[in-house]
C-alpha cells in the first residue's frame, strides 16, 4: 500500500469546534482529577523560582527501575521528537506506518531523509525493518490503529549501531501495559517516549519523558534550552509516578477496555473496524469517508479525519472511546448517515507521495 501525504501536523484538535461531541482528541474524558488540579494550583505558588527537575526526574527513574541519568524530562512527548532529530543523524531512518506523524515531521524538519514501512490492513501486523535502518521510529500502541504490538516483536527491532524509538504515549491505556518496554534496561539504542497527556488530561500542560542509555539521554538533553520544563509540569510528573496514582491509571484503563467493548457493539453495518483495537480510540473504514466525516459534524460529532496518516484514506476515521452512552448516541448518527449498509471502498490514493516508500 502505498503511503499518502497530505499534513504531517494535521492532529486531532483541528477537527475540534465549540458544540461540537469531541471524538477526535483521545485525551480521557473528565480530566485531570480533582486531586490533580490540587497539585497543579499549588504548584503556582512556587512559579517565581526556575524550575527544579530533580525530584519529578527521580519520581519517573523510581516508577521504571532506571537510574536517573536514564530519564530525560521532556516538554510533552512532541519534545522528544524534535531532540531526536536534532541529536541524531541517521543515515537511514525509518518510521513504521500508519502512525504519529510527528516524528517524522520533526525529521524531516531536522533535514534527514524518511523512509516509511507500511503495515498492511486489516491487522497491521508489525514486520522486519531494513537491516540497514540505524534509526527506527514505531508506536505501541500505535496511534491511530490501535494495535499493540507484542513487546517480543518490538524489542527484536534493536540493534546495536540502531535507536530504536517507541512512542508509548498510550501505554497506560492498556490494562497492566503488558507490551511496554519503559522497564528494558538491556536492549541497545532502545529510546522509550512516554507522556502524561492522554490519561491525565494534561495536552495544554506540555509534559512527558524519555527512557534510554545514558549516552544517548545525555546527548538528547544537550539540544533542549535551560529548564525545558516547567514547575506545574514537573509537579503533575512527580504526583502522576506516584504507586497510587499508577494505580489510578490502571483502574481506568480497565474501565476503558469495558467502554472500547461497548463502542464496538454499538457500531452498525457497513463500518469496518481495522486492527485489534487496545486502546482508547479506534479505526473505522466507512464508505464515503470524507462525506460521513461531514455529516458528523454536521450532527454535532467531532471525528478525526484518516487521510493525513501515511498509508490510509479519506474513508478511515479516528474514533475516541468514551462513556458507552455517548458512544451508543454516536453510533446511532452514523447509523442514520450510512443508512442500508454498503461495501467498504478501497482506500483512495493522494496523487502527491513521498518517493522513497517500503512495501
Amino acid at each position: 500500500m502505498d503511503g499518502v501525504v497530505s499534513d504531517l501536523h494535521h492532529h486531532g484538535d483541528a477537527e475540534l469546534a465549540p458544540g461540537l461531541v469531541d471524538l477526535a482528541v483521545n485525551v480521557r474524558a473528565g480530566t485531570p482529577p480533582p486531586w490533580l488540579r490540587a497539585v497543579l494550583h499549588a504548584a503556582l505558588d512556587d512559579a517565581a523560582g526556575y524550575p527544579d527537575a530533580g525530584p519529578a526526574r527521580a519520581a519517573v527513574a523510581a516508577a521504571h527501575g532506571r537510574p536517573v541519568d536514564e530519564v530525560l524530562l521532556t516538554a510533552g512527548a512532541a519534545e522528544a521528537f524534535t531532540l531526536t532529530a536534532r541529536a541524531l543523524a541517521p543515515r537511514r531512518a525509518v518510521v513504521v506506518h500508519p502512525s504519529f506523524t510527528e516524528p517524522e515531521a520533526a525529521l524531516r524538519a531536522a533535514g534527514h531523509p524518511v523512509a516509511r514501512l507500511l503495515l498492511e490492513p486489516p491487522g497491521y501486523v508489525l514486520r522486519a525493518v531494513p537491516e540497514d535502518a540505524d534509526l527506527v521510529v514505531l508506536g505501541n500502541p500505535t496511534n491511530p490503529t490501535s494495535v499493540l504490538h507484542p513487546a517480543e516483536a518490538v524489542a527484536g527491532l534493536a540493534r546495536p549501531g540502531r535507536v530504536l524509538l517507541v512512542d508509548e504515549a498510550f501505554a497506560d491505556t492498556v490494562p497492566g501495559e503488558p507490551a511496554s518496554l519503559a522497564g528494558r534496561r538491556d536492549l541497545p539504542g532502545l529510546l522509550v517516549v512516554r507522556s502524561l497527556t492522554k490519561t491525565w488530561g494534561l495536552a495544554g500542560l506540555r509534559v512527558g519523558y524519555a527512557l534510554g542509555p545514558p549516552d544517548l539521554v545525555a546527548a538528547l538533553a544537550a539540544q533542549q534550552p535551560h529548564w525545558p520544563v516547567s514547575t506545574p509540569a514537573l509537579a503533575a510528573l512527580a504526583a502522576c509516578t506516584t504507586p497510587a496514582a499508577r494505580a489510578e491509571a490502571e483502574g481506568a484503563a480497565r474501565e476503558l477496555a469495558g467502554h472500547r467493548a461497548a463502542l464496538l457493539a454499538a457500531l452498525p453495518p457497513g463500518v469496518e473496524v481495522l486492527g485489534t483495537p487496545r486502546s482508547s480510540f479506534v479505526l473505522l473504514r466507512v464508505p464515503g469517508g470524507a462525506r460521513v466525516r461531514a455529516a458528523l459534524r454536521a450532527r454535532g460529532w467531532a471525528v478525526r479525519r484518516g487521510d493525513t496518516f501515511p498509508g490510509l484514506s479519506p474513508d478511515h476515521l479516528r474514533v475516541a472511546v468514551r462513556d458507552p452512552g455517548t458512544s451508543v448516541a454516536f453510533a446511532a448518527d452514523l447509523a442514520a448517515i450510512l443508512g442500508p449498509a454498503l461495501p467498504t471502498t478501497p482506500a483512495s490514493r493522494d496523487e502527491h507521495r513521498i518517493p522513497e516508500e517500503i512495501r
